[in-house]
């Protein structure tokens, strides 16, 4: 279990990032030290149009890409709205607030703290990566979706 004593924050761009806007921005909170885990979040990318008359057909969407943070390669499967990190201490937030009012000049954000992520086990969590899941990825599981969270290991 992950110790709820860690703060949480949240980034809210007042529109949807592009893809490489997103890279850019997540590029660089990767480079910041004292953040334990990040999670993007934001409306679903569908590769197939999931209901209507063209339910099934392919449902081509420019922003549907793979994007590189890090060393590691994602793709995208939901417009990032909001980006939710959980950080070491508060120190991080200061940082991390720094490095947003320097990015956002185009459009303002929000940043939030408080409670965003799961702190404890679920049972999709259980189902999903049973009893011996790796606590960092607590909370961050998709019923929905046969995929795992992509890891970033970064070196701090």
């Amino acid at each position: 279990m992950t110790n709820a004593a860690f703060p949480q924050v949240r980034i809210v761009p007042i529109r949807m990032l592009k893809p490489a806007t997103a890279e850019r921005l997540l590029n660089m909170l990767a480079g910041i030290a004292g953040i334990r885990r990040m999670m993007i979040h934001g409306p679903g990318l569908p590769k197939k149009v999931p209901y209507g008359p063209a339910r099934g057909s392919p449902n081509p969407h420019s922003d549907r890409k793979a994007i590189r943070v890090a060393d590691a390669e994602i793709a995208l499967r939901v417009q990032v709205g909001t980006v939710i990190l959980e950080v070491e201490d508060a120190s991080a937030i200061e940082e991390i607030r720094s490095l947003c009012d320097d990015f956002f000049v185009e459009f303002p954000y929000l940043l939030q703290e408080g409670r965003f992520m799961k702190t404890a086990p679920t049972l999709v969590d259980y189902a999903k990566y049973g009893p011996d899941a790796d606590t960092s990825l607590v909370g961050l599981t998709d019923p929905r979706n046969g995929e795992k969270p992509v890891v970033i290991r970064t070196e701090q």
